[in-house]
């Protein structure tokens, strides 16, 4: 709980100086996506199960605040881990770059439920991220900074820090009156179970993702959208597919 103070102080105060200029207005958002299955940087988080997946935003001049959900429809029993989730994002951006945290907690089978259970065996997870959107292409850098998983014991005997990472290049493009997005995400390095079973640098997401508003009337469009997921690390893949309600 003492990380995750200092960090969300450090990002606030890098914010401040900006925060200062006049800003003309507050914006805010609420929405969201129901999806025909939760798949996560190339992971399935809803087993066989639909999820709806809510998100309510603020931001200022850059920075924003964010809270973002998902819950499955249905038992979660065939998930890898979780259906039911809440998750808590800081985040500053300026230009093409961005910095930001965010606190994970999913509900697993067996899992401690209380949400403000913050020692060792809670089911937080602090993540940091860094990015750069170059334009043809973003860059996004992601690292487990606290939380469980969050040590192990090496060959000798010794406590260490997982510092769990992932990172990916997405391309935007438009093709046959759609919009579209190609992403591949990979782990650097060995995250100890955290990404499955990357056990080294591994390929654990390639996607392809097409969205297309949809005119309903003349005041009212529907977002849908459709994925094709790939994670050869795990030799999986999935097709996925959504729609947007929002405000």
């Amino acid at each position: 709980m003492k990380r995750l103070v200092k960090v969300v102080a450090m990002i606030a105060t890098m914010a401040l100086p900006t925060m200062a200029v006049a800003q003309d207005t507050v914006e805010a958002t609420v929405g969201a996506d129901i999806v025909s299955k939760y798949i996560w940087r190339g992971q399935d988080m809803s087993g066989a199960n639909a999820a709806v997946q809510p998100t309510l935003g603020v931001s200022y001049k850059g920075l924003s605040l964010t809270a973002w959900g998902s819950y499955g429809l249905m038992n979660n029993s065939n998930a890898d881990f979780s259906t039911q989730e809440l998750d808590l994002t800081l985040a500053y951006s300026t230009g093409g770059f961005n910095v930001g945290l965010t606190d994970y907690f999913c509900i697993c089978d067996g899992s401690d439920p209380r949400y403000f259970y913050f020692k060792e065996g809670g089911e937080h997870v602090l993540e940091a991220n860094i990015g750069y959107d170059f334009g043809p292409v973003a860059f996004q850098w992601f690292t487990n900074i606290s939380g469980t998983p969050d040590r192990y014991v090496d060959k000798d005997g010794d406590l260490k820090h997982i510092w769990a990472s992932y990172f990916e290049f997405t391309a935007p493009f438009k093709l046959g009156g759609l919009d579209w997005a190609a992403t591949v995400g990979a782990v650097p390095f060995d995250s100890k179970g955290f990404y499955a079973d990357a056990n080294g640098f591994a390929v654990v997401n390639m996607n392809l993702k097409a969205s297309k508003e949809i005119k309903i009337t003349d005041s009212f469009s529907l977002p849908v959208f459709g994925q094709v997921i790939a994670n050869p690390s795990t030799q999986k893949a999935y097709f996925v597919a959504g729609f947007s309600l929002g405000i």
